[in-house]
């Protein structure tokens, strides 16, 4: 015999509700699932950006140090009789061939730093440090070696100061034209130089720091305090985005100290860094 018309009924109902509910929870699952593998590579693209970017200003920061300590090293082999310091080597009493890739290679460290900088500042939004406070700090230490550039002395001649605003027109002129937010990188040493002596408005923004190199070959006093500070300061920042010495161990972060008797032998001189 037939069943009744109404059990039948209810039940079609019944399997017709229990597939809708089957079916929202599908897509509903399906959305979540989704949502979360979504969440998952935006992280990881977040890790990624924050990788790139914290080692290139990382090597930016560690090879302005590095030439800085050089620098700053060899003020005090200069006063050394008989011996020449690096800029004093290179620079002064050099071939032009090496004074030029001095001077130029100087600047463009100086550079390529607040190119950076500037590319931090722009696109923090996609970076993460591990915590809002690790962002805090990194861009507290930026904004300290900013203001060191920045700060002005009483003396009338002040070498490496360049001003606030300045720097950023320096980061920004080092930023590759095509390359996109999350996705940015500085210009390398070979294009720095091919814009150099081509492109007049570049030239015209990257001559102050040349003029500077320049200043600190033939008044070592007028840059000797503010290249000192600047060298600690970017050894914090090393510090800070390598705390654990896995890409520049603590022998190649050595803080310069004016050596309180210039007459000792090179033995017993801070060691070299190179750039």
């Amino acid at each position: 015999m037939d069943g009744d018309p109404g059990t039948r009924l209810e039940g079609s109902l019944m399997i017709s509700v229990i597939s809708a509910v089957i079916a929202v929870l599908g897509a509903t699952m399906t959305a979540v699932l989704g949502y979360k593998l979504q969440s998952q590579v935006r992280v990881r693209e977040r890790i990624d950006y924050m990788g790139r970017y914290r080692d290139a200003l990382l090597w930016a920061a560690f090879d302005l140090q590095s030439r800085l300590y050089n620098i700053l090293h060899g003020y005090e082999v200069d006063r050394r009789p008989g011996r020449r310091g690096f800029l004093r080597s290179f620079l002064v009493e050099g071939t032009q061939q090496q004074a030029e890739y001095v001077r130029t290679s100087t600047a463009f460290l100086f550079a390529e730093y607040l190119g950076w900088v500037e590319i931090f500042r722009d696109d923090l939004r996609f970076l993460d440090l591990g915590n809002r406070r690790k962002n805090r700090r990194v861009m507290s230490l930026l904004a300290r070696i900013g203001s060191t550039l920045n700060a002005a002395h009483t003396s009338e001649v002040e070498g490496f100061r360049i001003f606030r605003v300045h720097q950023r027109a320096i980061g920004e002129l080092m930023i590759e034209a095509e390359s996109e937010p999350g996705q940015r990188r500085c210009i390398g040493y070979a294009a720095f130089c091919a814009k150099l002596a081509s492109e007049e408005r570049f030239s015209t923004w990257m001559q102050e720091l040349l003029d500077h190199v320049d200043l600190a070959a033939e008044e070592p006093d007028a840059v000797h305090e503010r290249l000192t500070t600047l060298q600690h300061q970017l050894i914090d920042l090393i510090d800070f985005l390598d705390p654990r010495r896995q890409r520049f161990p603590a022998e190649q972060r050595s803080r310069f100290a004016a050596q309180p008797d210039s007459s000792q032998t090179s033995a017993s001189a801070p060691q070299t860094q190179e750039a």
